[in-house]
């Protein structure tokens, strides 16, 4: 007899629409072990932890892209679904008192309203406030159906969530994603990040982006930074939100603390 998936441990004995969610129109759970981990988010201005991103583990430590390589189309709902209540059980399990962004998969929800159910149970059932969840959607992933995308993203900005688009700069559809779904933050991906302070080029990449997420009103997160020039020449162009190895790496199953003395 198969031993009890997580979704299947963490939800038993809940309401009958919960169970039935595990078994969305005949989807897969996720039977593998997975951990969570925590990188720190920073706003530079109020040195203070703007939010806290979950990153997938394996059991053995494995990467996140190792992790994904391994998931199935039939897996998929349920690992983007797993990987949600996972991060929520663990934050609210280890005290975190910030927002915490989870990353998740556009092709793997449904339907907007029926697919948050699970994220929503899970906070309740742990007591972790669903108004600091911030959700992110990377870019690198291609999207089958944008307007299916853009309606996720409506239906979550309508509950309250923050959204994001992860990985900006490094896959499919580039100002046309920030245009069409506007959401309250992009992460620069790290490509357009490393070495900016001697790379003109992307200098003038990232001064356009800024430009046109201030005229939006998005706040910019500058992800993958690690050495003082990058923060010192990001900072220069009015960039206030980090996240990189220069201020904490990612911690499994732990909060790391941001390392402020990179700010000199």
């Amino acid at each position: 007899m198969q031993a009890p998936t997580f979704l299947q441990r963490f939800f038993e004995g809940a309401p009958a629409g919960i169970v039935g969610c595990l078994r969305c129109r005949g989807s897969r759970d996720y039977a593998g072990e997975l951990r969570m981990a925590f990188q720190p988010i920073v706003d530079v201005e109020r040195r203070e932890v703007f939010a806290y991103e979950a990153l997938v583990r394996g059991a053995d430590g494995a990467s996140a892209g190792q992790v994904l390589s391994s998931i199935t189309p039939e897996q998929l709902y349920g690992f983007d679904q797993t990987c949600r209540v996972l991060a929520i059980d663990t934050a609210q399990r280890l005290g975190m008192q910030a927002r915490l962004s989870i990353n998740f998969l556009p092709n793997a929800v449904y339907e907007p309203a029926t697919c948050i159910r699970l994220t929503l149970a899970a906070a309740n059932k742990v007591g972790f406030p669903p108004e600091r969840l911030i959700f992110e959607m990377t870019e690198a992933e291609q999207i089958r159906d944008p307007q299916h995308a853009l309606s996720i993203v409506r239906d979550y900005q309508k509950r309250g969530f923050l959204t994001a688009i992860d990985d900006f700069g490094a896959g499919y559809s580039g100002l046309n994603l920030l245009a069409d779904y506007q959401p309250q933050l992009v992460k620069l991906d790290m490509a357009l990040v490393r070495d900016i302070e001697r790379n003109r080029a992307r200098q003038a990449s990232v001064g356009g982006v800024l430009g046109t997420c201030t005229a939006l009103g998005v706040q910019v997160i500058a992800e993958g930074v690690e050495t003082r020039a990058e923060y010192e020449q990001l900072r220069r162009m009015g960039v206030s939100l980090f996240q990189g190895y220069l201020f904490a790496r990612p911690a499994i199953e732990a909060i790391p603390d941001p390392d402020w003395s990179a700010l000199g």
